[in-house]
């Protein structure tokens, strides 16, 4: 399984639609909407590189709101126990 996280500025009154486009990918898990020099985070689950080439080269940077994306790879992925640690900081003040 590849693991990648594709960072995308898109067209800022396009945001929300592009957001909701990229999540429909096959191979797309999940789409965030961040603040920052991105405005979208994809967290991309493949079975190969062709699959990241089909859903990145093919289907994120064709679509109509995407300006422009870096992707990164992951190598290793750490204890979930780590994981959910750090997503879930400062969330206590958002409640």
């Amino acid at each position: 399984m590849i693991t990648a996280f594709v960072m995308i500025q898109a067209r800022r009154e396009l945001i929300p639609e592009t957001g909701e486009a990229i999540a429909e990918l096959p191979g797309v898990a999940e789409v965030y909407s961040v603040t920052g020099e991105w405005d979208l985070i994809a967290l991309l689950r493949l079975t190969d590189f062709e699959q990241l080439d089909d859903v990145v080269t093919m289907g994120l940077r064709k679509m109509p709101g995407v300006e422009r994306t870096q992707t990164f790879l992951a190598f290793r992925a750490y204890p979930k126990k780590l994981l959910e640690q750090g997503f879930g900081l400062g969330s206590e003040a958002i409640e």
